[in-house]
């Protein structure tokens, strides 16, 4: 009775350990992030990584349609500074990023203040032109990259052949 104990209290342990939260959310998909440094503000962006499994992403958005980029959890954007789009101020602090098939091959990024993947006709959304490009080569997970180029950032959304980027200053 005495050699069981010990091996019950190691199968509690290992089960315990097995459970313990991982990189990814309750629905197994990995999380990822991004931070830079620009003139001063700081931006990062945390989103979901789906992957494509077989899917083709230009096919499965609609003209008009929201595109709740990453999975799960929406993905967010913060920046303690606003940040400027050719013009379009998006104020600082915490958005929900998304973005929105306007026609075939025409896009522009979409940021919330809901937190959530929710939508609602009353809410403002901030949008901005964003240039798409297809290649040939293919991603198998959303990924976001966020760069500083001489003072000019850049955001770029990759999945499948698709890569959606616009660029920012800090304002």
């Amino acid at each position: 009775m005495t050699k069981i104990g010990p091996l019950l209290i190691g199968i509690a342990a290992a089960t315990f350990i097995a459970m313990l939260p991982s990189p990814t959310n309750a629905v197994g998909t990995a999380r990822g992030s991004v931070k830079v440094t620009i003139n001063g503000a700081h931006i990062s962006i945390g989103y979901g990584r789906p992957a494509l499994q077989g899917r083709d992403m230009l096919r499965q958005i609609h003209p008009g349609q929201l595109w709740h980029i990453g999975a799960d959890v929406p993905a967010t954007v913060v920046s303690d500074k606003e940040l400027n789009f050719g013009g379009t101020i998006v104020p600082r602090g915490k958005h929900t990023l998304m973005a929105r098939l306007v026609t075939p091959g025409r896009w522009t990024l979409v940021f919330s203040s809901l937190s959530g993947p929710q939508t609602r006709p009353s809410v403002k959304y901030i949008e901005t032109p964003a240039t798409l490009q297809e290649t040939s080569d293919s991603i198998e997970s959303v990924t976001i990259q966020l760069t500083d180029k001489g003072g000019t950032g850049i955001i770029e959304i990759a999945w499948g052949r698709m890569r959606l980027s616009a660029s920012f200053t800090p304002a």
